[in-house]
């Protein structure tokens, strides 16, 4: 529950979330006068935002395989379809002086791209990719690491100037192996204390990425609420649980002949996360959807299938 007596009414234009019973988000202009008005418990964020930011992360495995360039197109071509503002890339790529964001940046006609990344494949570089509609700060690194030093985790943050606000967002990957769970848990406590060092609690914050692990485990539970969260009031929407089609949602699924080999169960690894809603209900989730799914006899984009979400904003 809200305790303050008063909220500040905020902006409202863009992807307007109120055509989302019918499936259509259309972008709608305008905004609303900004003034202190009392304390309504029945409407406790005040008059809801009626607008949203679409988000998409995807880990896009890299430069993998001899079909690399048509899963570059095929990835270009269902996001130039959902017409996101933000894009989070894991496992993205820089190739000599070209990079995946930049491609897809100029592909989707989006003016903002980001890579970070150093970790040397055969003849590319892996990383994280950003994609966006608006600027964004430069990129801010912060690995996770078990005590002893090892793993692999790493959090990316910048802020983007949005149309409609600031936007905190945080491009996530979390150590891999299924038995590595007390090293996420730490991750997550590490990831969390970063966002409350970097980010206002009154900005829209985003956190989405590959966390390699599955809603029930007890690292995404310390997220959303069901255990102990890492910091006193630092809790998260999970997108899909709020407003996706009420099936497991897998990212990670044996249905993809790229991820079948792994022998793997079917996991949903893949969120965006958004902070309990700000002022107007900004950050609600309205809309999770997956994309890139195939049949298995068609070419896969990706080991993973991406997530698309619309968030009031």
């Amino acid at each position: 529950m809200l305790t303050s007596a008063t909220y500040l009414a905020v902006p409202v234009g863009g992807r307007d979330v109120a055509q989302y019973a019918d499936g259509h988000g259309k972008r709608s202009g305008g905004l609303r006068d900004t003034r202190q008005v009392s304390f309504d418990p029945y409407a406790p964020y005040g008059p809801v935002v009626e607008s949203a930011v679409r988000v998409v992360t995807w880990n896009v495995w890299g430069r993998y395989g001899s079909g690399h360039e048509a899963r570059q197109a095929a990835l270009e071509d269902v996001l130039a379809q959902v017409e996101p503002d933000v894009i989070c890339l894991n496992e993205a790529w820089r190739h000599g002086a070209s990079t995946q964001p930049e491609r897809i940046a100029r592909r989707l006609g989006m003016p903002y791209h980001q890579f970070t990344g150093d970790w040397e494949q055969e003849d590319w570089v892996s990383g994280t990719g950003l994609v966006c509609r608006w600027p964004m700060s430069e990129a801010r690194n912060r690995p996770l690491r078990a005590e002893d030093g090892t793993g692999t985790g790493q959090v990316l943050h910048v802020t983007v100037d949005g149309a409609r606000g600031p936007i905190q967002l945080f491009a996530v990957m979390l150590d891999y192996p299924l038995g590595a769970g007390a090293v996420r848990q730490d991750q997550v406590r590490q990831l969390v204390r970063f966002i409350g060092e970097v980010a206002s609690r009154r900005d829209l914050v985003i956190v989405c990425g590959d966390f390699n692990t599955d809603p029930d485990s007890d690292e995404i539970r310390m997220l959303t609420g069901r255990a102990a969260v890492a910091s006193p009031g630092m809790v998260f929407y999970d997108s899909w649980e709020m407003a996706g089609d009420g099936s497991p949602g897998f990212t990670w699924s044996n249905r993809n002949p790229l991820a079948a080999v792994s022998l793997y169960p079917n996991r949903r690894f893949d969120y965006i996360f958004s902070a309990w809603p700000r002022r107007g209900g900004v950050g609600h989730p309205v809309k999770c959807e997956l994309l890139g799914v195939r049949p298995p006899e068609e070419d896969q984009i990706s080991d993973h299938y991406g997530l698309l979400a619309d968030l009031r904003y």
